[in-house]
């Protein structure tokens, strides 16, 4: 009866040593897997396409699950922030949605929103030549190089360099890549810059000149200012004047109708 009892405890014994270590398993795999959770976040993606210019809606978006330490940007964790926002880009289904490609929903126009904080849009009358053949797309940059009559002379330079093109007539979007002649382009320039534009515009005729993208040489943010036009001295005309020979002592000699003037020597 004792060895019944005794194996009785035992038995209590392992099955208490059983569940205590089920239960620290059950624990831990809780702890670890909430670990894992403080690891990731929610990243806002794209849907579906979005165009640029579009008012952001729910239907285009969408949340993932990525690593906390993910190298994915300045991005957006619900979908609530995006909502409401214009996208400057075009952005495709399943792109992580990055805040500098959205501008805030009370910035007006699509024109208005893609405008840098510290800049201005400027808009110049072009046609085929100055247009660059129709080859300006937006998101191009250009040089401007001023012409003017300086004394019947063609005086030119480049003033403006690197300028950002924001839009084509009344097209500010960058999907398109076929040449069109177009009437008007939309520069954007900073205050200092457009003011040397108008007044090159003023003053003679301007001609965009297209950059490579790769080129970065010579696009500082200071705009080349127009020289004024040093004003050009008129050739000076040298006369030379015949220096007058003074009277020397003479008789005059009077004969009838001739007369004679003889200078006497000294």
């Amino acid at each position: 009866m004792k060895r019944r009892g005794f194996l009785l405890i035992v038995i209590s014994l392992v099955l208490a040593i059983g569940a205590a270590w089920v239960a620290r398993n059950w624990i831990q795999g809780r702890l670890n897997s909430g670990a894992a959770v403080d690891q990731n976040e929610q990243v806002v993606v794209a849907a579906m396409e979005i165009p640029f210019g579009t008012k952001v809606e729910p239907r285009h978006l969408k949340t993932i699950t990525l690593p906390r330490n993910a190298p994915v940007g300045d991005h957006y964790e619900r979908t609530d922030q995006v909502v409401g926002l214009i996208a400057l880009q075009k952005v495709i289904a399943g792109e992580i949605l990055l805040k500098e490609r959205f501008a805030d929903r009370n910035a007006g126009s699509t024109l208005a929103a893609i405008v840098k904080p510290d800049m201005r849009a400027v808009t110049v009358r072009v046609d085929d030549v100055i247009g660059v053949a129709g080859f300006l797309m937006p998101g191009n940059h250009v040089d401007v190089v001023a012409a003017r009559m300086v004394n019947q002379l063609a005086e030119t330079r480049t003033v403006l360099r690197g300028l950002n093109v924001l839009a084509v007539d009344q097209t500010a979007s960058q999907d398109k890549d076929q040449p069109v002649v177009v009437r008007a382009v939309t520069l954007e320039v900073s205050p200092k810059q457009a003011e040397v534009l108008v007044k090159a515009r003023e003053e003679g005729r301007i001609q965009l000149t297209l950059r490579n993208p790769l080129d970065e040489s010579s696009t500082a943010d200071d705009s080349e200012m127009v020289a004024e036009a040093a004003p050009v001295k008129a050739p000076t005309k040298h006369i030379h004047a015949t220096q007058a020979r003074p009277a020397g002592n003479g008789v005059t000699i009077i004969r009838g109708t001739n007369v004679h003037n003889s200078e006497s020597a000294t």
